[in-house]
């Protein structure tokens, strides 16, 4: 029988990138060895680039990405500071090779992040010589932590997204129906060559009381709202916005409390900069609905942190336990919902500042 070929390694010099030294020094504190991150855009964050079927393996002194043979060449070629493995039985295999190979004792994963098959799978690898332990946050924590070149395409995705709202609004009309909306919106997209962020919400009148409202047939009609929730995602990077129009003539009753909405935000806003927990922003909104009479209308979150994945950290939560810091970046966007009538909900993007934040979706020319 024939010596068994061994998995094709395409060696780097081995310096760690910059975002994985950030991880492996904490190491010490989570109690590991080395660290799996299975997750798509975790692995685009750190690898700084579009993955497909592939795991990046950290250990102390080098990164392997382990991958099959259709991406080994490319990502050889494209990703600077790791060690493209090619797998040959399965990820999970390749991966406790490396780490028994390695003498590693523990290994952290995100367990949100692998399937019940994966982590038994590991386990059974792991052959009791290695320990798999919970390390969900190393990843969640430095992704929350904007880095300049980040901003700089959140800052792009926001300025379009902006733009499709002003040319939208030419296309709201009597008659004319959500789904018309999208393919508007979708011609807008395809014209930029870029992508929405998620599938948009165009609510009309009573669809709008709907926080997560499907698109539909429905014609738009006089004197009532259109809530439009729309993100445009540019080289992974993401916005989110919500924005209301209004055809005809606006009821008093639908303007005071659209007025009160956009009090809750300014409040919340208000509140937003480093050291604050972010349970306490979600609070202010949350105070201010209730005194005047809304807040039992507000039926979610605050708001969430934004970037390569539309909803991640830090979350403007009652259940979060964050605490914001500068260069984080999040959606503020309170919205009081009465089913059968209409909803409001407003939403802007904000960067924690050092001494506050900025509103990254304010502009006057919109």
């Amino acid at each position: 029988m024939g010596r068994k070929r061994a998995p094709a390694i395409h060696r780097s010099a081995c310096t760690l990138p910059p975002r994985m030294q950030k991880l492996v020094g904490g190491f010490p504190l989570a109690g590991i060895d080395a660290l799996l991150v299975t997750q798509g855009s975790d692995l685009h964050y750190l690898a700084q680039y579009p993955v497909s079927d592939a795991w990046l393996l950290i250990t102390a002194c080098e990164v392997f990405y382990i991958t099959d043979a259709r991406y080994v060449s490319e990502v050889a070629k494209a990703v600077k500071g790791v060690t493209v493995v090619r797998f040959e039985k399965s990820l999970a295999d390749e991966t406790m090779r490396i780490l028994h190979q390695a003498g590693a004792r523990s290994l952290g994963v995100n367990e949100r992040h692998l399937t019940v098959h994966q982590h038994k799978q590991l386990e059974a690898l792991a052959a009791g010589t290695i320990t798999i332990k919970a390390a969900d946050g190393c990843v969640t924590s430095l992704r929350a932590i904007k880095e300049p070149c980040e901003l700089r395409l959140m800052r792009q995705a926001i300025a379009l997204n902006l733009a499709a709202y002003k040319y939208i609004q030419r296309f709201i009309k009597v008659g004319v129906t959500e789904k018309e909306l999208l393919g508007k919106l979708e011609i807008f997209i395809h014209r930029h060559s870029v992508c929405f962020s998620f599938d948009p919400i165009i609510a009309s009148g009573p669809n709008s009381a709907f926080p997560h409202a499907r698109v539909t047939d429905r014609r738009l009609r006089p004197n009532e709202p259109i809530l439009i929730d729309l993100g445009i995602d540019i080289k992974g990077y993401k916005s989110d916005l919500t924005r209301m129009f209004f055809l005809g003539n606006m009821p008093v009753a639908y303007r005071q409390v659209l007025s009160v909405v956009m009090g809750a935000q300014l409040e919340a806003i208000k509140a937003i900069k480093p050291g604050v927990p972010a349970n306490d922003v979600d609070a202010k909104a949350r105070s201010f609905l209730k005194t005047h009479g809304l807040a039992d209308h507000f039926s979610h979150s605050l708001g969430h942190g934004v970037g390569l994945d539309i909803h991640e950290q830090p979350r403007l939560s009652v259940k979060s336990e964050m605490i914001l810091q500068e260069n984080m970046v999040c959606t503020v966007e309170p919205g009081v919902y009465f089913p059968g009538k209409y909803g409001i909900r407003l939403e802007e993007m904000v960067l924690i500042t050092k001494n506050g934040c900025e509103v990254l979706s304010v502009n006057h020319n919109q």
